[in-house]
């Protein structure tokens, strides 16, 4: 026994010796051509070896495996646990890539071209509106609606009506009027 199959019989001695192996060797066929009996059969030798060496690398990674997972259950970690944990790593990843950064950037710049565009247009219309009051146009309008309104406020005064929208008459014109 070499000294690296030693090692891992050692590893398996106490907790893998109930896992089967298949040490068989493929059934034997003619020896290809250009290889002498000899180099078949060091060939064959070294290709039951590495089946072996395979089998007992599956039993200790298997063992290794079923530790790993009592001591997780022994720490309370779960699956949702390493998830939660692989997803906070992907999502510190993503932020600290270029990529990320770059886009960062260029979305709060937009957001600051934005915020001072709707904050002209606001001022535009203020100004516009402004300007509309201030027009002939505007103030003739006024006039109007001033003149209409007197007179309708006007003739709730001189109405006795009790049922009449000013109710008792005691308050003045101005507390009921619509503009």
């Amino acid at each position: 026994m070499r000294a690296s199959d030693s090692l891992l019989h050692s590893l398996l001695s106490d907790t893998m010796t109930d896992v089967p192996v298949d040490n068989t060797v493929s059934a034997r066929t003619s020896a290809p051509e250009g290889l002498t009996e000899a180099e078949e059969e060091e060939l064959r030798s070294e290709l039951a070896k590495v089946e072996e060496e395979i089998g007992t690398l599956r039993q200790v990674l298997a063992a290794k495996e079923r530790h790993c997972g009592e001591l997780k259950r022994k720490l309370g970690l779960t699956t949702f646990d390493g998830l939660k944990q692989n997803l906070s790593k992907s999502w510190h990843d993503v932020q600290v890539s270029n990529a990320y950064k770059k886009t960062q950037e260029t979305l709060s710049q937009a957001g600051q071209k934005t915020s001072a565009a709707l904050s002209n247009v606001g001022s535009v219309i203020s100004r516009k509106l402004g300007d509309m009051r201030n027009s002939t146009t505007f103030k003739s309008f006024e006039d109007r609606v001033g003149t209409i309104k007197s007179k309708v406020v006007g003739s709730r005064e001189n109405s006795t009506d009790p049922h009449s929208p000013t109710g008792s008459g005691d308050k003045s014109p101005q507390d009921n009027a619509p503009f």
